[in-house]
Parts: C-alpha cells; structure tokens; sequence
C-alpha cells in the first residue's frame, strides 16, 4: 500500500497571513491552479480581513486565522493544526515561511503530510539592495516563487495564459458617487505605502493629479485610510470635481468593487497595486528605495507600467526590499520621476 506522501494531494492547506499586498499576490496563483488542477481543493488560511479577496473562485474555501484570540500564541498554532486536520488536509502550502507558519508546517510534516514552502530568495535580495557589491538583476517574481511551491507538492502550473474574474457589480453606496461610468476613463489613485522610502512625494502627487484632473472625461478616486492620509487626500482633491476621495465613502469589499472597475490604477509599491493586478487592471506602479528586480511587480504587468528613480543619479538603489532602509542623500530619489512622465504614461495606457 502506497504511503500518505508518495501519493497526490487532493486537499491543500495554503497559509499565507499578510501583508496586503502578499497576501493579493497569492490570488492569481491559486485562480491558476484550481483552472489547471480542477480535481484540487484548496483551503486558504489567511486573516478574515482578506477573505473577500478569494471570493468567487472555485475549490477554494476560506479559513479566517484569528490572530489576537483562539490562534494566538503556540497552543494557538496547536489548536489551528487541530481544526485543520479534521478538514482531512492532506499537504500544506507554506506561502508566508514565518516562524508561526513553520511551526504549523512541522505539525502537518510530523503527522506524515505532504509540505512545501516558499523560497523568499533572501540572500539574492540581500545582494540587489546593499550598497557596496551591489548585483543589480532582476530576481523571480512572487508568483513563480508561489507556483515553484505547488509544484513541488506536484501542481505544476502555468501562469502565463492568466484568467482574470468579471468587473463585480457595483453597490448603490458605490454608485452614490462615482455616478455612471458612461463617458469617462476611471483612474485609480494610490499614493500611500508602509514605508516613505516607497512614497512619491506629495507635492509631486498634487501636481500629477491636476494634470490628469484637467481631462474631462475622466474620474479619479483616491484611496487610503487613517486619519492623516485622508487629510492629504482632501487636499489633493478640493479644487477639482472630478477627484474623489473614496476613504470613509465606502467598505473594504465595496473599494475592492471599485478597484475592479477601473480602466487604471496608479499606485506606490504597495498593497493596491497588487490588488488591482489580481483583477487584471492595467497597473502603473512608482519605485522609490524599492525595485521591480526583487520580486514585487504586480502579476502580469508589462515592465513598462514600472516607473522608476533614476539609477545614474542614484546608483545604489535599491537600498530595500520594502522600503523600510534609508540611505543618506536618497529622500529626493522619487523627484526624478516626473508627474509629466506618470501622465503621460496613464495616458498611453487608457489609449
């Protein structure tokens, strides 16, 4: 009789618990994999926040991690394994490759599953963004590291024929103020990041969004959240009837409709450029401290969409993987990336 790990998986357990935007990246894979392996059942276990994200696609179901109660802590990670298991999980997908996911690995390992888990590549990563020795090339992107993972659990997958979901149906709260769409280009503003080593700077933003705004036949919606960013989103949108700002207008799962409807999204190295790709919206992203070489492009955007600070200028960028390492003389790195250039980049795009 065949063992448990010389035989397939019918049913894996894929954990991937955040950032945003990592968590968004794990979208088009899994949408991949179910399409390509349609006998497969996955469960997702992410934190309940994201679950709108893998709405919709089949085999897939949800498992909300709670971080702050019943899973928090070792006998959390013990009593996650234990429900797990009585979903009669037969691999586990290492997606985060965290100490809390390691120890949930272990468990599966330990009671002869099927594991793998993702390669994050950080000795290359390492070698891209110092500053001395520096090997500047472009290294796998998330996706092709995700679907190596699959593929050593026996999935192998090919992302480069990428289905995307429809346009979701917008809410009434949604269409209470974007209005028809009939007649204008919807444009996608995300101008904020974790880190200010991956924020354009704001007089820069000011200037690009009155470019675009002079354009009557579109739209723009800002987004962000928390009370100061929405402060600067007021003052990026108050003279313009055409700019608006969609913070406290609308839920996460309603600006996720949003999102699916634009015609482009302008946005940092962040969270809502992935978002956006994961619905196959033509993404422009601007790359500050970071670099499209480690990894983070949004899935299946030309190289092109990628705007980034000038190198001569700047030679020892990337000086992060996340934008959290300052190098001194670099703050203004971000200025060689023009508003002109953003604009006229959305514009070639909506062509």
């Amino acid at each position: 009789m065949a063992s448990p790990l010389s035989q397939k998986p019918k049913h894996i357990a894929v954990i991937r618990l955040s950032a945003m935007g990592d968590v968004a990246m794990t979208v088009p894979v899994l949408r991949a994999l179910v399409k390509q392996h349609p006998e497969l059942k996955i469960t997702m276990v992410s934190r309940p926040f994201f679950k709108p994200f893998f709405d919709g696609i089949p085999n897939v179901d949800f498992f909300a991690f709670d971080a702050k109660g019943k899973h928090k802590g070792f006998f959390g990670l013990l009593k996650l394994f234990s429900e797990l298991k009585r979903h009669n999980i037969d691999a586990f997908a290492d997606l985060h490759n965290v100490l809390r996911s390691k120890i949930i690995r272990a468990l599966f390992a330990l009671s002869g599953k099927k594991t793998a888990a993702v390669d994050k590549g950080k000795t290359a990563k390492k070698a891209l963004t110092r500053t001395k020795n520096k090997i500047f090339k472009p290294l796998p992107p998330m996706g092709q590291r995700h679907a190596k993972v699959f593929e050593t659990l026996g999935f192998p997958i090919d992302l480069s024929q990428p289905e995307f979901p429809s346009r979701k149906n917008l809410s009434a709260e949604i269409l209470a103020f974007t209005e028809s769409k009939q007649g204008f280009k919807w444009i996608g503003i995300a101008p904020f990041a974790q880190h200010d080593g991956k924020v354009y700077h704001v007089d820069l933003m000011q200037q690009t969004i009155a470019l675009l705004a002079r354009s009557r036949n579109c739209k723009i919606f800002l987004f962000g959240g928390g009370t100061k960013e929405i402060e600067t989103l007021n003052k990026f949108a108050k003279d313009f009837e055409n700019v608006i700002v969609v913070a406290e207008k609308a839920t996460f799962e309603q600006e996720l409709q949003l999102i699916s409807n634009l015609d482009v999204m302008l946005s940092m190295d962040s969270g809502n450029a992935h978002i956006a790709a994961m619905y196959g919206i033509p993404t422009i992203t601007l790359w500050g401290a970071t670099h499209p070489f480690a990894g983070f492009s949004p899935f299946a955007q030309p190289d092109e969409n990628a705007l980034v600070s000038d190198r001569e200028q700047y030679p020892k960028l990337p000086t992060s993987v996340y934008g959290n390492k300052y190098v001194e003389g670099y703050e203004d790195a971000m200025r060689t990336i023009l508003p002109e250039t953003i604009v006229e980049k959305i514009k070639t795009v909506l062509k």
